[in-house]
């Protein structure tokens, strides 16, 4: 399984995770299989470029997207490219691995989703 977070640069596992994904300069991705780490700049719309985060993930074959908040539009589009969100990002992707490997994060809702965000 791909697990990706939104991330301000380029350090990997010790990297801090951005607080708006779609805004975020890169996503660090790791795999649970083989326990590798990879970073994807984020070159969508947001950032100049084209597409949206939900297709680039999706073309990177990431099955999951941990993040400290999301909009609504953004889980329903997730969701149609089979991509599960989680909340509860923290710090640095190190840290939101912890919490997710034990079980602490909550699978996003639109019933939970930030009021402020639109994509």
């Amino acid at each position: 399984m791909k697990v990706a977070l939104p991330t301000n640069g380029e350090k990997g596992i010790d990297e801090e995770v951005c607080s708006h994904f779609g805004r975020a300069a890169t996503f660090t991705v790791y795999d649970t299989e083989t326990k590798e780490i990879t970073v994807i700049v984020n070159n969508t719309r947001h950032m100049g470029g084209e597409g949206l985060p939900p297709d680039l993930l999706h073309e990177n074959h990431v099955d999951v997207l941990i993040c400290g908040g999301i909009g609504i539009k953004a889980i329903e589009l997730f969701a149609q490219k089979g991509i599960k969100v989680y909340s509860g990002a923290i710090d640095t992707v190190k840290d939101t691995l912890e919490l997710w490997d034990v079980g602490l994060l909550e699978e996003a809702s639109t019933d939970h989703a930030c009021s402020g965000h639109h994509d």
